[in-house]
């Protein structure tokens, strides 16, 4: 790695570390905080994480354009972390006195700042960090593992700070954020031009019509089925807490059991996230996303099954090694089977919109089935529709050989001007 490159890959690593720190901060136990805290059932859960979804279905594809018009320009980046920085007084001043007196209104506004500063902020971080990575020269992946660090580190207390006061992990979450602004002021801006010897053509001459001219496409409709069954695990580990406090004696060990579970959880995800590209190009991207896949319907019917606290903890840490797996081979079939320059576009609609549309459905549903059925059976519902677009992908993906020229170019190329 050279300067430049170490630079670029430091920064963008920390970038990622605090802006994970301030959404576990904030998130990490918000199912928990939601059921303890504010008193709402399962089912009312499950409208609250669906109007976040649903809120997010708006944002993400705006993002993922603009982005994309932006290119290498940090304008996006800049209002998000100024969202962030707001997490802690949204959530204590604005977000639970609303939820307390108007459910409908509270998850709307809820639902419109947390897919700003979250749900669609996350895309929009982790494709502009891609971006420059394929630019300056260092793996996505080794960068995204601090990602995960971030989320482990914030979560590793989130359970002690809880038991003595809800408040104090927001208020961590806005602390967060402000060190996010300043390494985000750190970050020069590549030249415009970087991207010409990287992407076809240039970013600026891209139209709402290319990104609208995905929808023809059927290599984008396969990933949307890919991505349908994938999305699942965000509805599984929606209200996963709740389940797993429930094992135990007390709802304060139960909270701060959780907290050493997924920290343990993330700190693995972290490892995973370095060795995920090595294996990655091994196995091949179809191949990868496939396993991850195929890990994942393994989780949610191992879930289903298992009983007691240290078998459920042991089927929550497969997360560790499917999500690495899923987020690098997302992002290099992203960029080998499509144009490059619409790579925000394609990772915040073809990955992002499609889970939030998932979520959005899936959320209330999974909500009532918690509160009718029972988690393990519900676990078991999501498992076999996992393994159902597994199985469907394995033939809709497209395999390794790839053409010189990703698809999408052709449509691309008729938007730039003539020389």
């Amino acid at each position: 790695m050279n300067r430049e490159t170490k630079k670029y890959y430091v920064l963008l690593s920390g970038l990622l570390f605090f802006f994970f720190f301030t959404w576990s901060s904030s998130f990490s136990l918000i199912s928990i905080w939601l059921n303890q805290k504010i008193g709402l059932k399962g089912t009312e859960t499950g409208l609250i994480f669906s109007a976040m979804s649903i809120m997010a279905l708006c944002a993400q594809p705006l993002y993922g354009f603009i982005q994309d018009k932006l290119g290498l320009r940090k304008h996006l980046l800049l209002f998000v972390g100024v969202l962030l920085l707001l997490t802690g007084p949204f959530f204590i001043y604005v977000y639970a006195p609303l939820l307390q007196s108007n459910l409908v209104v509270g998850a709307l506004v809820g639902g419109v700042f947390v897919s700003l500063a979250f749900n669609a902020g996350i895309g929009a971080l982790e494709s502009y960090t891609e971006r420059v990575s394929r630019i300056v020269g260092f793996e996505f992946g080794r960068a995204r593992m601090w990602g995960s660090l971030g989320w482990a580190s914030a979560t590793f207390f989130a359970g002690f700070n809880y038991n003595i006061n809800p408040n104090i992990n927001f208020w961590i979450a806005s602390a967060s954020a402000a060190v996010f602004l300043l390494l985000l002021w750190q970050v020069r801006e590549l030249k415009p031009n970087a991207m010409a010897g990287l992407e076809y053509g240039k970013p600026e001459n891209l139209k709402l019509q290319d990104a609208l001219a995905l929808l023809r496409l059927p290599g984008f409709w396969a990933l949307v089925v890919f991505v349908l069954g994938t999305s699942i695990y965000g509805v599984f580990d929606q209200q996963f807490p709740v389940y797993f406090a429930s094992q135990f004696a007390t709802h304060e060990e139960g909270n701060r059991m959780y907290g050493f579970l997924n920290s343990l959880q993330v700190f693995l995800e972290a490892g995973g996230m370095f060795l995920a590209p090595f294996l990655v190009n091994r196995l091949g991207i179809k191949q990868s996303l496939l396993l991850a896949s195929s890990v994942m319907a393994l989780r949610m019917f191992g879930s289903g099954f298992a009983s007691g606290a240290l078998m459920i903890s042991a089927m929550k840490l497969l997360h560790a090694v499917e999500l690495p797996i899923l987020l690098v081979a997302m992002f290099k079939y992203i960029t080998t089977r499509f144009d490059s320059r619409l790579s925000s576009t394609l990772y915040l609609v073809g990955f992002q919109f499609i889970s939030q549309i998932v979520a959005g459905f899936l959320a209330p549903l999974a909500g009532y089935g918690y509160d009718r059925i029972g988690f393990a059976d519900t676990y078991l519902l999501m498992g076999c529709a996992v393994a159902a677009t597994t199985l469907i992908s394995c033939f809709l993906l497209r395999g390794e050989t790839v053409a010189s020229a990703p698809q999408f170019q052709s449509t691309l190329k008729s938007s730039e001007p003539t020389q």
